[in-house]
């Protein structure tokens, strides 16, 4: 960032001054790992000292002031008495949409410097000031506090003219994993952490993804399972006790989550990991990571898993993560909530998905042309994994929690739902529907805020959450095949003629779709779905994975090249392996299809790649990462017209 628009930053910010600390050390002290909870200057006034502050050592001494950011660790080993100031501030840039683009790209704030100065006293003068009114606590004083810190910012951006202070950008998704994997047992979120580094989660998560190739939530479960394996292998501990060490206070879902990752129960894993010698040769980078392993080597080293095992709980404090349970304030409220009984809500079908290629009139329409049976009764009962529910006959407020797709399939939209991407085939549909975060950890407030009269679930943990605030059915989205659950939800509305229709349509259109593809002698080619960068790929060994696997590998049948395919053929679970890029080519069929996202790294240049027939004769094909997430019923029937597409226009190239 140039130190102009560091000094348009400051001249605009609105600021608050949070605190400011006066310490003294003695030789022998240790500050160790000091997270900073907000952002922050650190003035030396005496004495010499080794000093760490994300990651960047300084040996310093009288009249050396530093910068970090929220979230920062600070680290002050003192070689002899050491005297210090830390000022805390926050600053925003309200109503600039301009200058807030600034802040996502470069924030100054956030940026990491350190310098002694050639002009010690006035900051000297203005801190000593600023500690004394501090400490009087009145609110008059407090606002002399903030005029003396916009000279004190004032004084610093004047040395920063003379001296051609070099600004540096911390390593933000450094210093987040870091926070993962020391807070992991905790109750952590996209939106907690978010607001630990001061970052928006939208920002924090796109960037993660950009930098790491992971979603911040996968690699958080990630990480928690593969410190699971660690205490399964080496220990005896009951599996409650694991589960909790490694922060799920539920071991059913625990437990789910674990098979789900490994294909078989934790309980199995122990006997058979005890007696496993684990195979050198493999290209597959081994599942999980050492503990202690370097930070530096943690991207990208996961065996790559499915997209929607994202399932963790949120929570929001900046040194201690502590669950609060909302139940009571849940159970009180929800007595208040009344049952409605109007008719839901239709919606059009027409969109164009975020890959540029023309959809297809999507199957509402075949919906819409069903009989319409419309269930008089005021309420009816719903069999479900919870037991019997008794849920409106025609809802009117409905909640739903990842499965917006086959809702609006059914031409059904919401009054609230779950994070969308912003290139989900649905994602314009969803117009006007509030947002409630994550899916993984709904707020029961922000729900109950909206007087629904039934509730979609896609998990277990999700269901004990809302369940208390209006009928919940618990739709189980990892184990369900897509007609039995788009069945069960059109039972759910009594749509079940409706859903019927809709399937009908999708398959019809899946034989038309084989029909062609098999015309032009594409189904007797392979085709391999990748994910990744430069210097390893996730090479999709699933139907079950989202990226387009489930239409290709499931629905038209297409096969991968048999080093592939049998893992396809020999697994039920969701995954994928990384593979190097030198062994990259060995995995590459007739086809190829690329997951990719804002950010994603150019390969045009590298010569593996190229090297690679498939490039090399035009038969890549992009798949966006957001378009190609979902596995609804409408999501699946928009991959299914781009897959199609995309073959037949990669086959006609030749």
């Amino acid at each position: 960032m140039k130190l102009e628009d560091h000094i348009v930053a400051w001249n605009h910010a609105a600021v608050k001054v949070l605190d400011i600390r006066h310490t003294v050390m003695e030789p022998g002290d240790k500050l160790q790992g000091y997270i900073l909870p907000a952002c922050g200057f650190i003035y030396t006034v005496k004495g010499k000292a080794s000093m760490n502050l994300g990651g960047i050592d300084y040996d310093v001494d009288s009249y050396f002031i530093m910068h970090g950011g929220k979230g920062m660790r600070l680290s002050i080993e003192p070689e002899e008495i050491f005297e210090y100031y830390l000022l805390f501030y926050r600053a925003s840039l309200p109503g600039r949409k301009d200058l807030a683009r600034l802040l996502e790209r470069s924030n100054p704030f956030r940026m990491q410097y350190g310098f002694e100065l050639l002009e010690p006293l006035p900051l000297h003068y203005q801190l000593m000031a600023m500690e004394q009114l501090w400490a009087q606590g009145s609110l008059l004083d407090r606002i002399q506090v903030k005029g003396l810190f916009y000279q004190f910012v004032h004084e610093l951006m004047k040395q920063f003219t003379k001296d051609g202070i070099n600004l540096r950008q911390p390593d933000v998704i450094g210093q987040v994993v870091r926070y993962i994997e020391e807070h992991y047992r905790h109750n952590l979120s996209l939106e907690s952490i978010a607001e630990q580094f001061n970052y928006s989660p939208r920002h924090l998560s796109t960037r993660f993804k950009g930098e790491t190739g992971f979603s911040l939530i996968e690699y958080l479960i990630r990480f928690r399972l593969q410190q699971a394996e660690e205490l399964l292998r080496f220990t005896d501990a009951p599996l409650r006790a694991i589960a909790e060490e490694v922060g799920y206070n539920d071991v059913y879902y625990f437990s789910r989550m674990f098979r789900k990752y490994n294909g078989q129960s934790p309980i199995r894993f122990r006997k058979e990991s005890r007696q496993m010698v684990p195979s050198e040769n493999s290209p597959f980078t081994a599942a999980g990571l050492s503990i202690g392993e370097n930070i530096s080597s943690r991207y990208n080293v996961f065996e790559y898993d499915n997209h929607y095992q994202h399932k963790n709980i949120g929570g929001s404090s900046p040194m201690r993560v502590t669950k609060t349970s909302s139940f009571i304030v849940v159970m009180l409220l929800s007595f208040t909530l009344l049952l409605s009984a109007c008719g839901s809500a239709n919606v059009g079908s027409n969109a164009a998905n975020s890959n540029g290629s023309k959809a297809s009139e999507v199957t509402t329409s075949a919906a819409n042309n069903a009989t319409d049976n419309t269930n008089k009764a005021q309420t009816r009962t719903i069999s479900t994994l919870k037991g019997d529910i008794v849920v409106p006959a025609n809802p009117e407020r409905v909640v739903v929690l990842y499965l917006q797709g086959d809702l609006i399939a059914l031409g059904i939209k919401p009054v609230g739902t779950s994070d969308v991407f912003e290139g989900a085939p649905f994602a314009e549909m969803m117009e006007g529907v509030k947002n409630l975060g994550a899916w993984y950890e709904p707020n029961p407030e922000a729900i109950m805020a909206l007087k629904p009269d039934l509730i979609l679930v896609p998990s277990e943990e999700t269901y004990d959450r809302v369940k208390d605030i209006a009928p919940t059915v618990y739709i189980p989205q990892d184990t369900m095949a897509t007609d039995e659950r788009v069945m069960k939800i059109g039972e759910v509305f009594g749509k079940e003629q409706e859903a019927q229709a809709l399937l009908d349509h999708f398959h019809e259109k899946v034989e038309k779709s084989k029909q062609k593809l098999d015309e032009l002698g594409i189904l007797d080619k392979t085709v391999t779905i990748i994910e990744g960068g430069k210097k390893e790929m996730a090479v999709i060994d699933s139907k079950l994975y989202g990226r387009g696997s489930q239409i290709i590998y499931e629905y038209l049948g297409l096969k991968a090249p048999e080093i592939i395919q049998k893992k396809i053929d020999g697994r039920e679970k969701a995954t994928g392996g990384f593979v190097s890029l030198e062994v990259l080519p060995e995995y590459i069929g007739d086809f190829v299809f690329r997951s990719v996202w804002d950010g994603a790294d150019d390969l045009t240049d590298n010569p593996i790649w190229n090297s690679i027939p498939a490039i090399k004769e035009g038969r890549l094909i992009e798949i966006g990462f957001d378009f190609s997430y979902y596995s609804d019923i409408y999501s699946l029937d928009k991959q299914l017209d781009f897959v199609v597409e995309k073959l037949v226009s990669a086959y006609e190239k030749k």
